[in-house]
């Protein structure tokens, strides 16, 4: 068997040493905990979600629970703020894999969109905003860093990379309008994904004007 050299001038690579058997036991469990709120939250909506249940789901005693995450509040937090990085590094993903800026708002609005529609526990809190009877709607508004906050930075933040030229105001009013407008299409959705994700991306378009040029 031959052994790997690494190559020249490189710098050998060094392993992170593993979690202390507490640390690992408290992370695993938090992740289970977390995937079965995930789980519970999804077909039943977070109202339904009972610590005593995500006890036995996990195989975890309540106190550890408690210990881990202070309350049930302090679940769905956490829960919230899981889901917020996974779909905003997807978004993230979208927008970063196109050349062209239009281009990109659409994709990045289309993937936002059917994200929604597919995630599980998105449509179910989408789906109770949208009767107004879910509890855990108001993690997403009211938490130190809301959501809506964390996506027009997100953005606010792309768009100063790719069209640096644009005035920052119109920079901030475009992220503003890309993230309203997507919000209120995962409230209200249209029949039609594509014509919705493409009248958001002309919207920001008009807000950033000619600055865009053949961008």
């Amino acid at each position: 068997m031959r052994s790997e050299r690494p190559l020249p001038g490189a710098r050998p690579t060094t392993e992170q040493p593993p979690d202390p058997p507490r640390v690992a036991w408290r992370k695993e469990m938090r992740a289970r905990v977390l995937r079965e709120a995930w789980q519970l939250a999804s077909e039943a909506g977070w109202d339904r979600v009972r610590v005593a249940d995500l006890a036995q789901r996990a195989e975890v005693s309540r106190p550890s629970i408690y210990a881990e995450f202070g309350d049930r509040a302090g679940i769905g937090t956490a829960l919230v703020h899981q889901e917020t990085e996974r779909f905003l590094l997807g978004v993230a993903e979208v927008l970063a894999a196109r050349d062209s800026v239009p281009a990109a708002l659409e994709a990045g609005v289309h993937h936002a969109l059917a994200e929604a529609a597919r995630n599980p526990f998105i449509r179910a809190v989408v789906t109770a905003a949208r009767g107004g009877n879910d509890a855990l709607l108001p993690f997403l508004t009211s938490r130190p860093e809301p959501v809506f906050s964390q996506a027009w930075r997100l953005v606010a933040g792309w768009l100063g990379e790719v069209v640096p030229e644009a005035p920052e105001g119109r920079r901030e009013e475009a992220a503003d309008l890309v993230v309203r407008l997507a919000v209120s299409h995962m409230l209200l959705p249209g029949p039609d994904l594509g014509e919705a994700s493409s009248r958001v991306a002309r919207a920001a378009g008009a807000v950033l004007g000619k600055v865009l040029g053949g961008k």
